[in-house]
């Protein structure tokens, strides 16, 4: 599956499309040096180009039940049953004439009496060579040489609902509709009606290569629709994963920070159109809830012109006729699979919490595509506060290059513990790396018999606190801004800098660089960067 590539406006024309990377990966390195000077890892940090964020999945049980509920999956693994102990099919393994009209039947596609509609027959038929490509019913030639189908092995344990049997086989299922539906999208009706053989026989090149040209872009336009689908699923609040399909296609066509001109809505349009048929395709199979395009939005009556999305703001239900898609547990199953298959890092919520506290916040620092906050969650759920308390205090300390972040991290876990930890972070109020978090999170918390931290330990929490935003925002410089100008320089910021720049904390250079370069006070930045040089000057 191809990797998603965002739009780059920054990027010059001979650059070609330049690709996302995590700003906590680049900006702090460009900006301060913070990762050079204190030997954090950023090796290959220009092939990380794609990074894709962790996703919920329901027990494999779960989505296994979910795969068996998709109608067309539900009908191959019924025809398959009914094809035992064998049953006749044509030298190309379909149904027989007369066992097209009773499959539809038994599908309950068609009522037990009277005419069956050709549909209904046809979609038996798809139904029935899904099963053959799923392996459910194997071909064979009997003694005789009739034809026959018999059922495969893995259609019992399907049946009986193994997990591992149902997914691996609806994964099979879900890459040959996705295959086809983009063979489908790929060539155009006028194309095919105007191509014909040439003069000797031979295959017309050009036309092949135009419709190979046109499957590629295709396959492209629909892989990144189902990544930012993928992406878009995994940040939406609960309820909220439908994505209005205008949306969907000016994610893929606008580039980052821009108002979609005139020219790029007709673009959206035309994304929105080709998008259709294959997400269609695809909700068949159970990856997606989809409501297609009222196809009456774009007939073109009285020499109108078709509709443009974008041109006028519309209400919900009026957006809702040019498409509405969200992706499925399922679908989100489908396609972290195949971002693996192609070496995709994919993870799932609650990886990184698998182990020690000490595991969990290395993890969480060191990953560039993880949601903290989700995996601090998981990590804290159920243990007791005061035990997991101390756990991930004793794992916050050190002074090594993801030291800061690790302490702000585990402010985080405390406050998911809530007051009951309190006793185990009343026990390192005086330690010298602890103390300030410590006690200001226990104020936090409503404690007042608190004592207030002397200057030293006052000055180096105030150094560690802004080197873990630093880390954590990736050099952002407008919330950094905002952090600077509360910091308590007091109005005599000359002191100020001279007392914190003698701080013993490994980022007390890299602070004041940051407030000397953001500080909107032009006196207070240049009595940091003053400060700047001498805690250079002592290291």
């Amino acid at each position: 599956m191809a990797g998603r590539r965002r739009k780059n406006t920054g990027a010059s024309a001979d650059e070609g499309t330049a690709e996302t990377v995590l700003p906590a990966d680049l900006e702090l390195q460009d900006l301060y040096g913070a990762f050079a000077a204190h030997g954090l890892d950023d090796e290959d940090l220009d092939d990380a180009a794609v990074l894709v964020p962790p996703v919920k999945l329901p027990a494999e049980r779960e989505l296994a039940e979910q795969a068996k509920a998709v109608p067309m999956f539900g009908y191959a693994l019924t025809l398959a049953r009914w094809a035992a102990p064998h049953r006749a099919v044509d030298e190309f393994g379909d149904l027989v004439e007369e066992d097209r009209a009773p499959a539809a039947r038994l599908l309950g596609l068609a009522p037990a009496e009277g005419e069956v509609p050709e549909e209904a027959e046809v979609e038996a038929l798809r139904a029935w060579s899904l099963a053959c490509d799923l392996d459910l019913v194997e071909l064979g030639t009997t003694a005789e040489g009739e034809h026959v189908a018999v059922p495969g092995p893995d259609l019992e344990p399907a049946e009986q609902g193994d997990p591992e049997t149902v997914l691996e086989l609806w994964l099979t299922a879900a890459g040959i509709v996705r295959e086809l539906a983009v063979e489908a999208d790929s060539v155009p009706e006028e194309a095919e009606a105007e191509r014909e053989p040439a003069g000797d026989g031979e295959e017309d090149e050009d036309g092949l290569s135009e419709v190979e040209e046109a499957r590629d872009e295709a396959a492209e336009l629909l892989d990144e629709a189902l990544q930012v689908l993928y992406e878009t699923t995994a940040f939406a609040e609960p309820g909220n994963e439908t994505v209005p399909l205008g949306v969907l296609a000016a994610l893929l066509v606008v580039p980052e920070g821009e108002e979609p001109s005139e020219e790029l809505l007709g673009d959206i349009t035309d994304v929105m159109v080709a998008l259709d048929p294959m997400l269609g395709d695809l909700a068949e199979l159970g990856l997606l809830d989809y409501r297609p395009i009222d196809p009456e939005l774009f007939d073109e009556e009285d020499g109108e012109e078709p509709a443009v999305v974008g041109e006028e703001p519309l209400g919900e239900e009026e957006s809702a006729r040019f498409g509405l898609v969200r992706l499925t547990p399922l679908g989100q199953y489908g396609i972290r699979q195949w971002l693996l298959e192609d070496g995709y890092d994919a993870p799932l919520v609650g990886d990184l919490a698998k182990g020690d506290a000490a595991e969990l916040l290395r993890g969480v620092c060191e990953s560039a595509n993880v949601l903290p906050e989700e995996e601090l969650r998981v990590w804290t759920a159920g243990r007791e506060p005061v035990a997991a308390a101390r756990e991930l205090l004793a794992a916050a300390r050190g002074t090594d290059g993801y030291g800061p972040l690790r302490r702000m991290l585990c402010v985080s876990a405390l406050n998911l513990l809530g007051p009951d930890a309190a006793p185990a972070v009343r026990e390192v109020m005086d330690d010298p790396e602890l103390g300030g978090a410590a006690r200001a999170w226990l104020a936090a918390q409503g404690a007042t018999d608190v004592p207030v931290p002397d200057r030293a330990m006052a000055l180096w929490t105030v150094v560690d606190t802004f080197a873990a935003q630093l880390l954590d925002s990736g050099g952002d410089a407008e919330l950094l801004r905002e952090l600077i100008t509360d910091l308590p320089v007091n109005g005599d910021p000359a002191g100020w800098f001279g007392e914190l720049w003698r701080v013993d904390h490994p980022y007390t250079a890299d602070v004041l660089e940051a407030i000397g370069e953001l500080h909107p006070d032009r006196a207070v930045a240049k009595e940091a960067r003053k400060a700047a040089f001498k805690a250079r000057s002592r290291n």
